[in-house]
């Protein structure tokens, strides 16, 4: 599934985040930026060591921002490492949107052009799926749309074999996002004409 929000390609894919071409790949991250299980677990694997040297001179990130190092051996050119909020109850929604609005402001920073985003915080980090997908969307396009940027594709890659209900998930929670841009859009008062005209 896809869609244009301005001059940017919207992507939502299955797959595995490691394995895409874009300019950088962005792995859900712990803040101590240590080696974690599922996606960044995989992209520390396949990328190789040179990631996880620069991770450890970085020494660590905030919950809800982001960082850029290499992607060693990956297709992508550079990782750039969200730390999202662990689930607790509710509470965390604006560090998640952080997470995702950081990491595309480090893509910007460095001239990048075509991010891949996994499902930020919705592995070991428990936040409900149902609850991340419109945040993380939502949060990609308000960005897309409101910001000076050269971005030209932005891709979400669900892991399916992590969750099956992942894409049907996000792509609903698209649907529901776009039809709301074309209600709101169809809603906005209309000039009146000038009668001297």
């Amino acid at each position: 599934m896809q869609s244009t929000i301005g001059k940017t390609t919207l992507r939502l894919v299955t797959g595995d985040v490691a394995e895409q071409d874009t300019d950088a790949v962005v792995t859900a991250a712990h803040w101590r930026l240590n080696k974690g299980t599922g996606t960044d677990g995989t992209i520390h694997t396949k990328g190789g060591p040179h990631i996880y040297e620069e991770c450890r001179r970085i020494g660590g990130c905030p919950i809800g921002d982001a960082v850029i190092t290499t992607g060693g051996n990956l297709r992508a050119r550079h990782v750039i490492h969200a730390v999202g909020p662990v689930w607790r109850g509710g509470d965390e929604h604006e560090l998640l949107a952080s997470a995702y609005r950081r990491s595309l402001e480090v893509a910007v920073r460095h001239r990048l052009r075509s991010v891949s985003f996994p499902s930020i915080s919705t592995g070991a980090f428990a936040y409900p799926l149902r609850r991340a997908a419109p945040i993380a969307l939502r949060t990609i396009i308000a960005f897309l749309q409101q910001e000076q940027h050269d971005i030209g594709e932005v891709r979400v890659v669900l892991y399916t074999r992590e969750d099956d209900k992942a894409y049907r998930v996000f792509a609903a929670a698209l649907e529901r996002i776009l039809s709301e841009r074309i209600t709101d859009a169809a809603a906005e008062p209309r000039a009146a004409p000038d009668p001297a005209t």
